[in-house]
């Protein structure tokens, strides 16, 4: 008997042990089951600003994708926000593009260097100086939309990794100098544009200085030839050789029929704030195709 039940436990045994590697293989095969290969998520904050709680549907939120930084107001210090979008705002399949939109939220509303948006609308001011002469329109096609062409003072540069590029001068003893610029939104595309534009506004601190954070001065609806957009004026504070320096800078998103929005983005800074007016013709002249 002693042998029968010996024969019977083995048995028995080799049962469980053949279950169990069937549960492992088809555990390893189930890609349900796999870990997740994006251990860089944000997690989403349980406490968000006044402003941004307003409304879930359409609060200002999200945050940027870094862009290739080939303009001479790029900077190494970008965000390391994960996302497929390309130099010129092509997200990959739709379901990366909407975990990408939030994560970037995630990332924005935990962001020190970009605050939330006023809750009421600030339209621009005026800021000083005099607008420099524009020579016509900059129809920008691949982004659908179109913005001065300055004819003084500004130049047009090589577009990469923009669609447009005009340049102010280089100062002497400054390491930046004025950029305006158009391309297809670089950033995952949200619900409002309201929100897209939060966050190609923190984009753009690519393209300043290292440490730069925002302050605004402007959140507005606008129209846009006879498409939709929104404005954000912004003051950009950062350190330069140990002296604290300002640019002054606005970005208009407009929607564009059967395109991603296009953005139309203007940066000065306080070495060359004689041509600060020039963000007023710009943000007054941007029209879609």
């Amino acid at each position: 008997m002693r042998v029968v039940y010996r024969a019977i436990a083995v048995a028995a045994g080799v049962v469980v042990l053949g279950a169990g590697a069937t549960v492992v293989l088809l555990n390893r095969d189930d890609p349900a089951t796999a870990a997740p290969q994006n251990s860089a998520a944000v997690a989403v904050p349980s406490v968000i600003s006044a402003s941004s709680a307003s409304s879930a549907a359409a609060a200002p939120a999200a945050g940027a994708a870094a862009t290739p930084g080939l303009s001479p107001l790029s900077s190494a210090g970008a965000s390391t926000t994960p996302s497929t979008a390309s130099a010129d705002g092509e997200d990959g399949a739709d379901g990366e593009g909407a975990a990408d939109a939030d994560v970037a939220l995630a990332a924005a509303l935990t962001d020190p260097r970009v605050p939330a948006l006023p809750k009421k609308a600030h339209r621009l001011r005026s800021l000083p100086g005099r607008s420099a002469s524009t020579h016509g329109l900059i129809k920008d096609r691949r982004s659908g939309v179109a913005l001065p062409r300055f004819a003084a003072s500004w130049a047009l540069a090589t577009p990469a990794p923009f669609a447009s590029r005009q340049l102010l001068p280089k100062v002497k003893g400054a390491s930046y100098r004025g950029m305006l610029v158009s391309c297809p939104v670089p950033i995952p595309e949200q619900k409002t544009l309201r929100d897209t534009a939060f966050l190609a506004a923190r984009w753009t601190l690519n393209h300043h200085p290292s440490g730069a954070t925002i302050t605004w001065t402007a959140s507005q609806p606008i129209k846009a030839g006879k498409q939709q957009g929104w404005l954000l004026g912004y003051t950009v504070h950062y350190t330069l050789e140990g002296k604290k320096r300002v640019s002054a800078a606005a970005l208009a998103l407009v929607d564009v029929p059967e395109k991603k929005p296009a953005v139309v983005f203007v940066t000065i800074p306080d070495s060359q704030k004689k041509r600060w007016h020039d963000i007023n013709k710009v943000m007054s002249s941007v029209k879609a195709l």
